[in-house]
């Protein structure tokens, strides 16, 4: 499950609870779509999002556990396509999010642990521990449109895009500051939590309209933007 508390500083931090790998089924799916909508809702000028977890894990991506539950290969294959189905909204809502959103990865954030870190305008890093990991190449699943959308706006070298998703690379916080895919890394927790809490509130310091931020935020990405059904790709483009 996750939690969704706001800061004096209006910075709400959105935190994915629990000592355990934070495994996208739908009840959890569920609950972050809820406390993302629930931040809308509150927004007012100057607000920020943080995402961040408990325990060692950011997120290792899909409840594959759950999806094979369901006692056979097809109905196995149904519920993974549930899941990839139900996860688009949460990356949408990021997307569409009326202020600035970072991402503090404090663990492993694997296949669709990643694609939750990337949503985000700005992604932070641990050292010590941690690797972001397109795993899909190595277990043998293919990617939805939305993801790849994701990774092509996100990741703008081709050969990091091609070492994430070809190679199967587990990028450590100092690989992915030099691949330009996150912002900064740091040798612990509490320095980790730290930089994300002065950038969010350098970020809210500056008063910014949501709404406009949103509008040009998905300017963007206008080609993600239309995979998400957020918008005419020639409309978003001239935004």
């Amino acid at each position: 499950m996750c939690t969704l508390e706001k800061t004096a500083s209006n910075i709400f931090v959105l935190t994915l609870t629990g000592d355990n790998e934070h495994r996208f089924n739908p009840t959890l799916i569920g609950s972050i779509l809820s406390a993302l909508r629930e931040a809308k809702v509150q927004a007012t000028s100057g607000s920020v999002l943080i995402t961040t977890s408990q325990g060692k894990f950011f997120s290792n991506g899909l409840d594959l556990a759950w999806a094979r539950a369901a006692g056979s290969k097809p109905k196995e294959i149904e519920r993974l396509a549930h899941m990839v189905k139900l996860f688009k909204p949460v990356v949408a809502e990021l997307i569409s999010l009326p202020m600035p959103t970072i991402a503090a990865v404090n663990g492993h954030a694997a296949a669709g642990g990643m694609i939750l870190a990337l949503s985000h305008d700005y992604v932070y890093m641990k050292r010590d521990r941690g690797v972001l990991y397109m795993s899909e190449v190595d277990i043998g699943l293919t990617l939805p449109d939305y993801v790849i959308a994701l990774l092509r706006a996100k990741i703008g070298s081709p050969s990091a895009r091609r070492d994430v998703l070809l190679r199967g690379a587990k990028v450590r916080g100092d690989e992915a500051v030099r691949m330009g895919i996150v912002e900064g890394a740091h040798d612990n927790e509490e320095r980790l939590s730290g930089a994300t809490m002065r950038h969010g509130i350098q970020l809210s310091s500056r008063m910014w309209n949501g709404e406009v931020y949103k509008e040009i935020r998905k300017s963007l990405y206008p080609e993600l933007c239309v995979v998400l059904g957020l918008g005419d790709a020639k409309v978003i483009a001239k935004l």
